[in-house]
């Protein structure tokens, strides 16, 4: 019997914040063939208190020498998004298979960079969108491929989220756009890719991206700041089928409705729903074939891959991408999704900001990937057409 694929991650808080601790550590406990050996901090007391805390017997301050171990498969990076680039390229240089959380850069040009390498080493790549290994998101998936739904005719995504203009002095690094991680490109970023994961790739867009409360109260220090991250996404657009898509993202201060995805087809009609996010809780699924009433969507037993001891929550679907992940790994194949992905879906947030910038529809063309593109000219601000 082959050995389990082991792995060195690099972010782990000793009292047990974080999306390390949280999702990828259970995650890694919970299941077969992959096992976590080692863990990497920015400090070596930092390090040795997470090692001792989770159980782990080694502990490193530096990522190069982590990676440089000859028994370490895969680099799992989850530290804050500034700090992706540099982890990541020492742990591609180092020849090692890497798992990243989203986003996979503070911009577009650090994924370029990293993807790029990635494809030059030959190394198996996983991004953290943990929603293309939910079991329902993947039978939506199964259900639109195979016709269940007929022609998509329009599709409404909303996430609403509440506590816009609350943070602490711990995130407060998010406020500022630079550093590439906030609302619109997390929580947003994962709702687009839901989209495109389930109903294909989105053909032409037109987008207002806009930061709604610039200010933010710490709680625990009092302090007010100015932030310029954005907090809001509204999109129009078509899908490379044809459907048309209508979605809103925003954080909101009270009250806010959480996440939905209704899709509807000439055929049949499906709603997605979740309290918070879909890599965070537990979906419910609802469709009808015609005008029939709304009723549960079993999940297939087979879409589920992970052990029933596994935490349901942020554990689950980490644990399905590293299941899939290895499987790659073994059987010398591509992952998906990739930093190939990471960075198309980069792309596609700065398209959405390029259309928000400049009042016009954007055109995306992507041989590859889309099958059936509209023709659509890109109009300047204020001409017919334009209805960003």
């Amino acid at each position: 019997m082959a050995r389990p694929l082991r792995v060195g991650l690099v972010g782990a808080d000793a009292t047990g914040r974080g999306w390390g601790p949280v999702a990828h550590i259970p995650a890694l406990r919970g299941i077969e063939g992959v096992e976590l050996v080692a863990l990497c901090t920015s400090r070596p007391e930092s390090a040795s208190a997470a090692a001792a805390a989770y159980g782990v017997d080694r502990a490193y301050h530096d990522v190069g020498e982590m990676a440089a171990e000859p028994d370490i498969d895969i680099v799992s990076v989850v530290v804050r998004v500034p700090h992706h680039h540099q982890v990541v390229m020492a742990a591609l240089e180092a020849g090692k298979h890497v798992f990243c959380e989203w986003p996979l850069g503070s911009n577009l040009a650090e994924a370029q960079q990293m993807a790029a390498l990635a494809r030059e080493k030959g190394v198996v790549t996983a991004i953290g969108l943990q929603g293309r290994h939910d079991p329902r998101l993947t039978h939506v998936k199964e259900l639109h491929d195979e016709g269940w739904l007929g022609e998509i005719v329009s599709v409404n995504v909303s996430l609403l989220a509440g506590g816009a203009g609350t943070s602490d002095s711990r995130s407060a690094w998010m406020g500022r756009a630079d550093n590439g991680a906030n609302f619109v490109t997390i929580a947003a970023g994962h709702t687009i890719d839901y989209v495109t994961y389930c109903l294909g790739p989105v053909a032409e867009v037109s987008a207002s991206v806009a930061t709604q409360v610039p200010q933010w109260q710490l709680a625990d220090s009092g302090e007010t700041i100015d932030v310029d991250a954005p907090d809001t996404v509204l999109l129009n657009g078509t899908l490379a089928g044809g459907g048309l898509l209508s979605l809103h993202a925003a954080s909101v201060p009270f009250n806010g409705s959480n996440w939905r995805m209704e899709i509807y087809g000439t055929e049949g009609t499906i709603v997605a729903s979740t309290p918070v996010l879909p890599q965070i809780s537990p979906i419910t699924l609802e469709g009808a074939r015609g005008d029939g009433p709304l009723s549960q969507l079993p999940t297939p037993e087979r879409l589920v891959v992970v052990p029933e001891d596994v935490p349901h929550g942020p554990a689950r679907n980490v644990a399905a991408g590293y299941v899939r992940m290895a499987a790659a790994i073994k059987d010398e194949r591509r992952f998906d999704p990739d930093f190939d992905h990471a960075r198309e879906l980069h792309e596609l947030l700065e398209a959405l900001q390029h259309s928000s910038d400049t009042g016009s529809a954007v055109t995306l063309h992507d041989p590859n990937r889309v099958h059936r593109l509209p023709h659509v000219h890109t109009n300047p601000p204020g001409q017919p057409g334009n209805h960003a």
